[in-house]
């Protein structure tokens, strides 16, 4: 066999070699992409030209995430806010309107302390997809409420704070269960042996006030049956999330 012959069928063994290879990873990173971001994959692909743009859409929100200083609250830290967030609802019986902007703005709040910019909506909505595409779809829904809040029916801003509040849990709970497995780790290492009870007496603190925001919700039920009940107007009761 010539020589040429062999050379050229190397070079045409290697191209194609080299093309599966291609392929194959492109299919991994595809397929890796799309197990994040679920939903905003789709998304994001339908508002591109084409899946390699839509990916490496996705791939440049990933390494800009990477560069964030994201971290999990304390557990002080979660407290307050669940507390905060149990006042703005109680505030949206009389005050539905501003109850909602006041839903956006502690949201806001939340994020900047777990170290997320917060200059502008839609690059908020960008590093939001990193970690939480599962409720990105809630925090449009409520936003775009938000913005036309004045106009808005109490049905619709009732639903822009369901949306708000399950955004708002995703955000307050995520990176606990990492800081949990710090401690265990500290402890394995005999550090800090009294923090098992620490743990265990914030874990209640969570608890209570998960039970007084569920039943603020409550309240807020039976408020607005006594109205619907006067004006004779029915309306879709507070669902207490989604």
């Amino acid at each position: 066999m010539p020589t040429w012959l062999i050379v050229l069928i190397v070079v045409v063994a290697v191209a194609v070699l080299g093309a599966v290879i291609w392929l194959v990873t492109q299919e991994m990173q595809r397929k890796r992409l799309q197990q994040r971001f679920g939903p905003e994959y789709d998304r994001t692909v339908a508002e591109k030209d084409s899946p390699r743009a839509a990916q490496r859409e996705l791939a440049e929100r990933e390494r800009r995430h990477k560069e964030l200083d994201i971290r999990p609250l304390s557990a002080s830290a979660r407290e307050r806010y669940a507390r905060e967030w149990a006042q703005v609802q109680e505030k949206f019986v009389d005050e539905p309107s501003a109850a909602v902007s006041e839903a956006e703005q502690l949201l806001n709040s939340l994020m900047a302390e777990r170290g997320y910019p917060t200059e502008g909506y839609e690059q908020q909505v960008a590093d939001l997809s990193v970690r939480h595409a599962k409720t990105l779809e809630h925090y449009r829904a409520a936003h775009t409420t938000q913005q036309k809040r004045d106009g808005a029916s109490t049905e619709d801003l009732r639903d822009a704070m369901v949306r708000y509040r399950t955004v708002f849990e995703d955000l307050l709970t995520d990176g606990a269960d990492d800081e949990q497995h710090h401690d265990h780790h500290d402890r394995r290492n005999g550090h800090d042996h009294n923090r098992h009870d620490d743990d265990r007496d914030r874990a209640e603190r969570r608890e209570s006030d998960r039970h007084e925001v569920d039943r603020h919700d409550a309240d807020h039920t039976d408020s607005h049956q006594t109205e619907r009940q006067a004006s004779a107007n029915p309306r879709t009761e507070w669902n207490g999330g989604r």
